[in-house]
């Protein structure tokens, strides 16, 4: 993806050409004081589509409703310009034909003002010129994919993740610095997830570091035939691109195989209180992994933000059980409240999508978000995590980096506090 001066002004022209076809619909936003799908006096409607069952809801099924936490505390404390925030949650079961079924629904039945962190990689990719063709803001999806940083072709997708090629580099960065000369191999989703991450593992090491490359789909939960081929290798490091049951399923494979490799595994498989819960007694088999994130981790009790979280998990979440997938819905909540008030009272989706690419966001990241007219690709970095007696902590500094070719540096600033309320204010 090259950001050239050319590249730029195509993307400002496609966005010109949204807004103008946005303000002539019948049901869009108006200048002149039309309807704007979603929006009322009193209330903002804004949907998703997430694995509340199926291969991918492991840990995945807890994100929406904490988003939805954050945005009943904040309906509690007055809204957004007055207007509370709904939030429908559909269940895709991680299925892509379900998806493109749920996001119809969502926009020509509910009415949705935009979809917000709709999860995943193979499902999310089928509903992208459906949600642009209808003209719905479609933000922060949920996936690293480098698919939602296409402003010129998708002006109105903007990711959150830092995307997969980053995180690989980084995890590259950390094994070609700790362990070097060890026979390193790859596990990753047959998807842009797994391959984007492949990518960024290669640019720093090199196609011919990685000995042994293996992909999963997510409707065979047998990974014997992968982990196996890593272990007659000789593999001793493996990346894992994989959500949370394949990170649980590769791990406890290579135990009844005997194989004990080093794992670095993509943030969004890494998170281990919902490994442990998979794995039940055999969670110890998780000491060691390291993985990364790039939001305060969910058992930093002296942290501010995850100080705030529990307060309002424990007020609005039912007091779930807290992890980082509570730390990641409420992190996405949060940032789509700053985006509402950025946009200003007389709220339509072509102001909503000006605020976005103003950028300038703060908040519980570890790293910057890089929202542009130019970059829609969300978080640029992450930080390295290690689970050490059951704990899993980072350690060393927070990194970022590009999808291309650039160096991975650190990155030194810290994070935002929270508002002493909470709710963000408009800047």
């Amino acid at each position: 993806m090259h950001r050239t001066a050319q590249r730029g002004l195509a993307i400002a022209s496609t966005i010109a050409i949204l807004i103008a076809a946005a303000g002539c619909s019948d049901d869009g936003p108006s200048s002149g004081g039309g309807s704007v799908p979603g929006v009322t006096a009193t209330e903002i409607v804004v949907g998703t589509h997430m694995p509340l069952t199926g291969p991918a809801s492991a840990g995945y099924s807890k994100i929406a409703p904490a988003t939805k936490a954050y945005f009943d505390y904040v309906n509690a404390n007055g809204g957004v310009h007055g207007r509370k925030i709904t939030y429908k949650i559909m269940d895709d079961g991680y299925n892509p034909a379900n998806t493109q079924q749920v996001v119809r629904q969502l926009v020509l039945q509910d009415k949705v003002f935009a979809v917000l962190n709709g999860l995943g990689t193979p499902t999310h990719t089928g509903v992208l010129d459906f949600l642009k063709s209808n003209r719905v803001p479609d933000l922060f999806v949920a996936s690293g994919s480098r698919s939602w940083d296409q402003p010129d072709k998708y002006p109105g997708t903007f990711g959150f993740n830092p995307d997969y090629t980053v995180e690989g580099k980084i995890l590259a960065n950390y094994a070609k610095a700790n362990l070097a000369g060890k026979k390193l191999c790859f596990l990753g989703q047959d998807d842009d997830f797994g391959r984007d991450s492949l990518a960024g593992v290669e640019k720093v090491l090199g196609a011919s570091a990685v000995a042994v490359k293996q992909t999963y789909v997510t409707s065979n939960t047998n990974v014997a035939p992968q982990i196996g081929a890593f272990k007659a290798a000789g593999c001793q490091v493996v990346v894992l691109a994989t959500v949370p049951g394949f990170t649980a399923l590769s791990v406890g494979t290579a135990a009844r195989l005997g194989f004990k490799p080093n794992w670095l595994v993509s943030n969004v498989g890494a998170d281990h209180p919902t490994l442990a819960k998979q794995l039940g007694a055999a969670a110890p088999l998780l000491e060691g992994m390291v993985g990364t994130n790039y939001l305060p981790m969910q058992n930093e009790v002296t942290n501010p933000w995850i100080q705030l979280y529990t307060k309002i998990n424990k007020e609005h979440n039912g007091d779930a059980p807290f992890d980082g997938n509570t730390v990641y819905g409420m992190s996405v909540g949060y940032l789509f409240v700053q985006t509402l008030l950025a946009a200003g009272k007389d709220l339509t989706r072509e102001k909503l999508l000006e605020a976005v690419q103003k950028g300038g966001f703060k908040g519980p990241g570890l790293v910057p978000l890089r929202f542009s007219d130019k970059d829609h690709s969300g978080y640029g970095g992450q930080r390295l995590s290690r689970v050490t007696g059951g704990v899993q902590s980072y350690f060393g500094p927070a990194y970022e980096t590009d999808e291309a070719d650039g160096p991975v540096n650190e990155y030194t600033a810290a994070p935002a506090p929270p508002p002493a309320n909470g709710i963000p204010t408009v800047s």
